[in-house]
């Protein structure tokens, strides 16, 4: 027997709907194995892909948020329909190792993307390697993002990176507010990059590291690569998959 999980966000809006679903799915049987519906935006849908990282979950996700870019648009009338013709995208996350100021090392997952950020009023000084080539010496910015295609759209679109194609197998990495070199625009790397960064000066301009919405304050060091053991299945309405939506914001961006 197929097994069905709903989880939701705890706003009104998320509690009707899984309501609705509860009673509309009682009886009627929908043939995805170990299948999860999320009710919720994109940051409960990150917390959830973490959270169930252990389980082979098929995640269906409704928006009951503001843009939802992960999530599926909610129909009480079509919503059987389209659950039984989902399309599968499947993405694999960043994996950020991290040394801070006292020696501790920590490692996250990011689904969207990793961000160095200054922690004080004064820019961060970083040096950021590809592998063992440096890719830049001497960054002067508010900080750098590095990002998978899912999360190319999110955070990463809004500090002019670039929009990746999901079959890419590419990562990007972009500065914020970048002021020495000041044109420079980041790099497309291949996805099977580790990405190095570090604090020149960790003392007077310390740096904070956040994978999507996990943060470690004070990192001297820190090393982004893509964990390809990790692979999180989602769910897409037949003709609101990922893919499209990401072509859809690329051709925004040649528009405007």
């Amino acid at each position: 027997m197929n097994k069905l999980k709903i989880i939701s966000d705890k706003n009104l809006k998320s509690l009707k709907i899984k309501r609705f679903l509860l009673k509309k799915l009682k009886n009627n049987f929908i043939n995805i194995k170990n299948l999860l519906i999320v009710i919720g935006g994109d940051g409960f849908m990150l917390q959830t892909l973490k959270r169930f990282i252990k389980k082979n979950y098929f995640f269906y996700g409704i928006n009951s948020g503001n843009y939802g870019f992960l999530m599926n648009k909610f129909s009480s009338r079509n919503i059987l329909k389209n659950l039984k013709k989902t399309k599968i995208v499947s993405i694999f996350p960043l994996e950020m190792k991290v040394r801070s100021k006292i020696g501790e090392i920590k490692k996250f997952l990011a689904i969207n993307e990793v961000s160095i950020l200054r922690q004080s009023r004064q820019a961060a000084f970083l040096s950021v390697k590809g592998g063992k080539k440096f890719i830049i010496k001497k960054l002067i910015s508010d900080g750098v993002l590095i990002s998978t295609p899912a999360g190319s759209t999110a955070y990463n679109l809004s500090v002019y990176g670039p929009i990746l194609n999901l079959n890419s197998k590419k990562i990007s990495i972009s500065p914020i507010s970048a002021f020495r070199p000041r044109r420079w625009k980041g790099k497309i790397l291949n996805d099977k990059t580790k990405i190095i960064i570090k604090n020149l000066n960790p003392q007077k301009r310390p740096i904070s590291a956040v994978a999507d919405n996990s943060e470690i304050r004070n990192a001297i060091k820190i090393e982004v690569k893509i964990n390809k053991n990790i692979k999180f299945n989602l769910l897409y309405d037949k003709n609101q998959s990922l893919h499209k939506k990401i072509k859809l914001e690329q051709l925004r961006k040649e528009i405007n």
